[in-house]
């Protein structure tokens, strides 16, 4: 009786810590959140038993085990490109990832008429209590305004800030670029449209809070996220890779 007794003591002071005992807690962290400038705008087998005796009966021998067949080989993965050494260094480049993929982009300066020599890093200025995150390009209203890359036109929308604006996908789906102050959109221009790098989409103007004294292509560009949203992504400085850009010579008619 008394050893039992002693037993059911033990058997409950064990149970006691296990409850005293907490369960991790994980700590979940979520992701910063980052938004584009709108306000200005993925061997062988085994091997046979021994004989046994002559007298006795040999034992069943064990089975085979079958090699499994080799394995195709793997193609080697592509290097990532390597963004092209030329482009000048600026005090800030924006999203690293997204500066690394615009610079592999064959980029057409988005107003006619424009050198890519001409062009200005406005990146870092002050719009106010917060950074530009884009570039203006100056030219006369109607000027026309063509597409920096292939892609997919995904928005037309008309903000106060930005007047009429242009948000474009390139053809990854990686980079949105953003085109603000239109005088007017191309005829025919639509959501879901395809555009080719050099297409007309819009004209220069002065649309939305852009001073009327000074029409302007307001440009911008940032990195989308997973999935991707049109007014969401890490901004990009596309100075650079626009220095280096192709001429835009496209005509046509107002």
């Amino acid at each position: 009786m008394w050893r039992r007794a002693s037993l059911v003591i033990a058997l409950a002071a064990l149970g006691l810590q296990g409850c005293e005992r907490q369960a991790p807690v994980t700590e979940v962290v979520p992701p910063r959140a980052s938004l584009p400038d709108h306000t200005v705008l993925a061997p062988g087998a085994a091997a046979p038993a021994p004989a046994a005796p002559a007298a006795q009966p040999a034992p069943a021998a064990p089975p085979a085990v079958t090699a499994a067949p080799p394995s195709p080989p793997q193609e080697p993965r592509a290097a990532a490109p390597t963004p092209p050494r030329d482009l000048p260094a600026v005090a800030d480049r924006g999203d690293a990832q997204g500066a690394d993929l615009l610079a592999q982009r064959p980029l057409e300066v988005p107003v006619v008429g424009i050198a890519p020599a001409s062009l200005s890093d406005h990146y870092q200025q002050r719009r106010g209590s917060r950074q530009h995150e884009a570039i203006d390009i100056l030219a006369p209203t109607g000027t026309p305004v063509v597409a920096v890359d292939d892609g997919k036109v995904v928005k037309l929308f008309n903000s106060k800030p930005g007047g009429l604006t242009v948000y474009q996908y390139d053809p990854g789906g990686r980079l949105a670029y953003y085109y603000a102050h239109l005088q007017r959109y191309a005829d025919g221009l639509r959501e879901g449209a395809e555009v080719k790098r050099g297409q007309v989409i819009g004209y220069v103007g002065s649309t939305g809070n852009a001073d009327p004294a000074t029409p302007h292509l307001h440009f911008a560009v940032f990195r989308l996220g997973t999935p991707a949203r049109w007014w969401e992504g890490e901004p990009v400085n596309p100075y650079p890779a626009l220095s280096r850009a192709a001429p835009a010579h496209q005509v046509a008619q107002r």
